[in-house]
């Protein structure tokens, strides 16, 4: 397409429903969206608008080129944002994405991070989902399991996520602790509603535990945590869980097969850049006490 203006006008008359709105989100003259529009439909020979008294409604074609514009809109945005990225000043926004397994550590330390960097602005993003750095969606991704292969990503080791079976004294109050493997049939348990999973931790009880003593099931870290808190069962969490929570009790000794190797993972265009080189060394030196109860 010869001209991005006309696209991008096109773009915000659709999200804004009217000219006048679209202008303002330009900082154009309403008669500059119109030549615009009437432009680009002249040059595609469609209608991409039905004109109504309330505003600009997208025709079909109109909706086609909306997704375009959209798509290409938040790539020119991800860009911005590396390049702004690529200076040395300590501020603007700092992307990490991690497993909500591991706020608990994060949040103090990314909140230690502010302390010392005020002007940075955290967005701390958790879950399940792979967040795509090569789209600029985060700086900074701490992932657990099997060494991330994408390309162009620069990736380094990080310890591993360290994970315990545990129970909370009222669960052990009217069941009593495991007294071996052979035992666990016999009890209780909290886990993930898939009945398959990567998980080192997972794996390991999917071998050992029969799924229907898996009573207690959810997608959540913070449920399952909770979940094994209000004595609902067994379950593995992370062992700095007993940092907070002194009376979980740890009902089997501890296997290094449970625990998932941790990754930090970081886009080549973005690795050498002075504020994710800052955060990176930030980061390293507080690693060790992750892995501490």
């Amino acid at each position: 397409m010869d001209n991005w203006d006309e696209i991008r006008t096109a773009f915000q008359v659709a999200r804004m429903g009217t000219v006048s709105g679209a202008a303002e989100v330009l900082g154009v003259h309403h008669a500059t969206v119109i030549r615009h529009i009437d432009a680009l439909e002249a040059r595609l020979g469609v209608k991409l608008f039905q004109r109504h008294a309330r505003g600009y409604t997208p025709t079909e074609a109109g909706d086609d080129l909306m997704r375009v514009a959209k798509a290409t809109d938040e790539q020119f945005g991800q860009l911005e944002g590396r390049i702004k990225g690529q200076g040395r000043n300590m501020d603007g926004e700092l992307v990490i994405t991690s497993l909500e397994a591991m706020a608990p550590v994060m949040v103090p330390l990314l909140a230690e991070f502010q302390e010392v960097y005020p002007e940075i602005i955290v967005r701390y993003l958790t879950g399940t989902r792979v967040f795509r750095l090569e789209y600029g969606e985060a700086h900074v991704a701490i992932r657990a399991g099997a060494a991330p292969e994408e390309l162009d990503n620069v990736v380094q080791p990080l310890g591993t996520l360290p994970m315990g079976l545990f129970a909370s004294p009222q669960y052990i109050a009217r069941h009593g602790t495991p007294e071996s493997i052979d035992d666990l049939a016999r009890h209780r348990f909290v886990g993930t509603d898939e009945a398959r999973t990567r998980a080192p931790y997972g794996q390991w009880m999917s071998e050992h535990v029969p799924r229907e003593r898996v009573m207690f099931r959810t997608m959540d870290w913070f449920a399952n945590q909770a979940a094994v808190l209000a004595g609902t069962g067994i379950g593995f969490l992370p062992a700095w869980a007993r940092r907070d929570h002194p009376d979980l009790v740890e009902v089997f000794p501890r296997e290094t097969d449970w625990s998932a190797p941790l990754w930090l993972v970081t886009h080549v265009d973005l690795h050498r850049t002075h504020k994710v080189q800052t955060f990176l060394a930030f980061l390293k030196e507080r690693t060790a006490d992750w892995h501490a109860e």
